[in-house]
């Protein structure tokens, strides 16, 4: 398989565990999952943009990608505190 087809997937999956969460009240699963979504969205962006040779954007992606990341964790750790 591709590798832009996987990321595709992955991110539709993860729309729709988002979705679904959201519709059942879950809202803190759902942003969790939301923000999960955004790392991954900004980290492929990121590469897309480093290979096309924008590397300001790119390193604004990379940046983004960074304070998502952090900001899941965040939320993962409100959740079970």
């Amino acid at each position: 398989m591709s590798v832009k087809i996987i990321q595709g997937v992955l991110i539709l999956f993860l729309s729709i565990i988002a979705i679904a969460f959201l519709f059942m009240g879950r809202m803190e699963i759902a942003v969790l999952f939301m923000t999960l979504l955004f790392v991954l969205t900004n980290t492929f962006r990121y590469k897309q943009m480093k290979e096309r040779g924008m590397d300001r954007e790119a390193k604004w992606m990379k940046a983004m990608a960074i304070i998502f990341a952090i900001l899941f964790f965040v939320v993962l750790g409100t959740i079970f505190i």
